[in-house]
């Protein structure tokens, strides 16, 4: 990973932090982008706060900036989205819209401009799915959907790209261990979760050189669930 330059989304939530650090640890020059005004992503070599990555000239002009800031790009951490727990019957039709755009959308206009820019120089975008895509559980409806969205997307875009030397993959956890799902699961056993730190291992492993014969991948991250 030494002097790759990685663009990662959602950098400045509890996984896309931890992705940032484990990067930027193996030597990559990372940009953090996130929509949100400010935050920390510790090993950033460039922050991009405020950034509306639905919106598809905002997500052209964060590229754009990071090659010009930074370099020629090497690959991309699709980390940007979130969740909803409502069913079906009682839930809203805008939950789903909310869940395309937050989970689909940001990874399709992400992944759109930095594949212009890896193609003929080859590089890897990685995605972070969800286990509950293969299977959706109650209340789960509409963040399942949007994260089958997402892994529709990685075989499809993998398939486009294999030619031109750019890996396309995702990463399917079952429930990361944040802050937010202790919170909202107090009960639970956390030690079986996922650590964010060891999801970012796997991704960082996706990214590299090791991972050149791996592209269109579905890669469930379990830990003990």
């Amino acid at each position: 990973m030494q002097d790759k330059v990685i663009l990662v989304t959602g950098a400045f939530g509890a996984l896309g932090q931890a992705v940032v650090k484990e990067l930027s640890n193996r030597g990559a020059k990372v940009v953090a982008i996130d929509v949100a005004p400010e935050g920390e992503a510790e090993g950033a070599v460039l922050a991009l706060a405020g950034v509306d990555i639905t919106d598809p000239a905002a997500t052209a002009r964060a590229v754009a900036r990071s090659v010009e800031r930074v370099g020629p790009l090497d690959g991309l951490v699709n980390v940007a989205g979130g969740f909803t727990w409502e069913t079906v019957l009682d839930g809203s039709v805008d939950s789903w819209d909310a869940m395309y755009r937050i989970n689909v959308r940001t990874a399709m206009l992400m992944s759109q401009a930095v594949a212009r820019e890896l193609s003929g120089r080859g590089g890897a975008i990685v995605n972070i799915g969800a286990g509950a895509s293969a299977k959706a559980a109650m209340g789960m409806g509409a963040y399942a959907a949007s994260k089958a969205g997402v892994a529709r997307l990685t075989e499809a875009l993998a398939e486009e790209l294999k030619d031109s030397g750019v890996r396309v993959n995702a990463v399917l956890p079952s429930i990361i261990d944040t802050a937010r799902n202790r919170e909202d699961m107090p009960d639970a056993q956390f030690d079986r979760w996922v650590a964010p730190s060891a999801l970012a291992t796997v991704v960082a492993f996706l990214l590299s050189d090791d991972a050149a014969a791996i592209t269109g991948a579905l890669l469930p991250v379990n830990g003990r669930v």
